[in-house]
């Protein structure tokens, strides 16, 4: 039984929905807006998160009225409520700043879905999957400034001197701030955002800075490198080092990638669905492919979920997922430390 085939089959009861807006000013200096989706049925409440990085998708969804509502009430399985999605314009005719945003949305309704079946089943996903919930290690995805420099990790390493970072290295980080930066021990991935079109965090190949992060990093794990005839080369003799995030999205685009990875980073809601999200876990096991988390600035329930299919399935990974306290401008000083427990209770795909 495929791990798909042990959820697929759930019976699903939907009576409506309803969605929130949670907004919050972020550490990366931008405004965060997501839409938190909660399915109704019998009684349960199954909530998802659509963590579109357009906050006018969001606002056009809050203000729409009937014009942007669905009809989804009915009785489902898990499997053909997703059949129904992929149907359907959740977009309602406006076409979406990109593509994946569409995938976002979709993992919004799907993830819902699977937690609002779970809990009618009176069960968790570890249940579920036959599996069970581990303390899940993670770390803090922080940028630098303008200009860079380290005293932002400087200041998270006094609160606790054992965090451990990824960065997103850019061509303004001087010599001194990496060596700075690598004397720490502690940064896990370095994020070379190649692979991004269209968005604010593009970043052309830069062989000097590709080669500075390889040189300087020895054992950290670089991500998304923009392979070009000049800057492959670097590569080789790295290549077990390199993880993929954006563009994976299915078994295909794994498939599709360089060369076999020896790590990736998941990104559930890029999938869209739950069951291309389990048939890329099931092919990473079969292939002995490691996973870790990534997160993408989520302000409610999106994060909870990101924790349980962590704890489930690459717990001790270098998991891109620290509680969303992390993200804020002026965390509290009370924020849990790596690895988080598992919660004594969890219901659906609840983990917090």
């Amino acid at each position: 039984m495929t791990l798909y085939d042990a959820v697929s089959d759930l019976p699903l009861r939907i009576d409506g929905y309803e969605c929130a807006y949670p907004e919050r000013e972020t550490s990366s200096g931008f405004t965060r807006t997501t839409t938190v989706v909660s399915l109704s049925g019998d009684g349960k409440h199954g909530r998802g998160e659509d963590v579109t990085y357009d906050s006018e998708a969001h606002y056009a969804l809050r203000d729409g009225g009937d014009d942007m509502r669905l009809d989804l009430t009915g009785a489902y399985t898990v499997d053909s409520f997703s059949e129904r999605l992929s149907k359907l314009d959740l977009f309602f005719g406006k076409t979406p700043e990109q593509s994946v945003f569409r995938n976002y949305r979709r993992w919004a309704f799907e993830s819902a879905a699977l937690d609002l079946a779970l809990k009618q089943a009176e069960t968790n996903l570890a249940k579920q999957l036959n599996r069970a919930y581990e303390p899940v290690r993670f770390v803090v995805s922080t940028r630098l400034g303008e200009p860079p420099s380290a005293e932002r990790i400087d200041a998270w390493l006094s609160r606790d001197s054992n965090l451990e970072f990824k960065l997103d290295p850019t061509p303004e980080w001087t010599e001194a701030l990496a060596e700075r930066l690598a004397a720490t021990e502690a940064v896990r991935i370095l994020d070379l955002k190649g692979l991004y079109e269209g968005t604010t965090v593009d970043q052309d190949a830069d062989p000097a800075l590709y080669e500075s992060v390889l040189e300087t990093f020895p054992d950290a794990l670089i991500e998304d490198p923009k392979l070009t005839d000049e800057t492959r080369p670097l590569f080789r003799g790295h290549e077990s080092r390199v993880t993929w995030d954006y563009p994976i999205r299915d078994v295909e685009s794994v498939e599709s990638l360089p060369w076999e990875p020896e790590y990736l980073n998941i990104k559930p809601s890029r999938f869209g669905s739950i069951r291309s999200l389990l048939d890329a876990l099931e092919y990473c096991q079969r292939k002995e492919i490691r996973c870790f988390g990534g997160g993408q600035f989520e302000l409610d329930v999106g994060r909870q979920h990101l924790h349980a299919l962590a704890s489930l399935f690459y717990p001790d990974a270098p998991n891109d997922v620290a509680p969303s306290g992390y993200n804020d401008p002026e965390p509290e000083n009370d924020l849990p430390s790596s690895p988080l427990s598992p919660p004594d209770r969890a219901e659906g795909i609840e983990w917090d």
